[in-house]
């Protein structure tokens, strides 16, 4: 078995069983993001499930430096839910709330080598919704945490999607930067600066084999 087919086990069988574990044998850690995005291919064909959306991340300067990654990161999700939704902490793999905005599509993207532009993309979205990320990662954050390409091939630390009503006129309104205040027990916990919609142009990457499918209810 290759080191690619051995991950992408792996990591298929972590997400089947809801767990984590500490660090990532070396010969596993793939050696380049186009790796570990392929890997990422391979654990979706191994799990089956339906991919119903995709998480886009370090879209700001200061994470991509802390990643060690010249440009945003993506990967496939496979469970998103109408707000309001409940979950269970336990079931979830060391989950982070992440707040953002969520686009739905009303037609598919499929990959192409000349990048896709923000109008095509902003064309192709039925909907803008505000919601959170449940993102999730298949490696506890410890001191073995692996380098950045093993995540990449965990979908980018892919979780639920929860979205909210979808805003109305988005195309027209001044939605960049509005500021959001995630709370917990109704006491806020963080505050961040919602991205602009050019953000969304980055599902899928340019030149990519993944194919942006807008659902099937669309």
């Amino acid at each position: 078995m290759t080191a690619q087919r051995e991950l992408a086990r792996l990591l298929a069988s972590l997400r089947r069983e809801q767990r984590s574990q500490s660090g990532l044998a070396s010969h596993l850690v793939p050696p380049d993001k186009a790796t570990a995005y392929r890997i990422a291919g391979m654990v979706a064909e191994d799990l089956g499930w339906p991919v119903l959306g995709w998480k886009i991340a370090a879209m700001k300067e200061e994470m991509q430096q802390a990643l060690r990654t010249d440009s945003p990161i993506y990967g496939r999700v496979y469970f998103v839910a109408e707000t309001p939704h409940t979950v269970s902490h336990a079931t979830l793999a060391s989950p982070i709330p992440e707040v953002e905005y969520q686009a739905k599509l009303g037609r598919d993207l499929p990959p192409r080598a000349r990048p896709y532009t923000v109008e095509e993309v902003t064309d192709a979205v039925a909907s803008l919704h505000p919601g959170l990320e449940l993102a999730e990662c298949r490696f506890i954050h410890d001191a073995s945490f692996p380098p950045l390409p093993a995540i990449l091939a965990d979908g980018a630390g892919s979780g639920t999607i929860v979205y909210g009503p979808a805003i109305d006129d988005w195309r027209n309104g001044n939605i960049a930067g509005q500021e959001v205040t995630l709370s917990s027990d109704g006491r806020p916990r963080a505050r961040e600066r919602l991205p602009p919609r050019s953000t969304i142009r980055w599902s899928p990457s340019p030149g990519s084999p993944t194919n942006c499918r807008a659902p099937a209810s669309a």
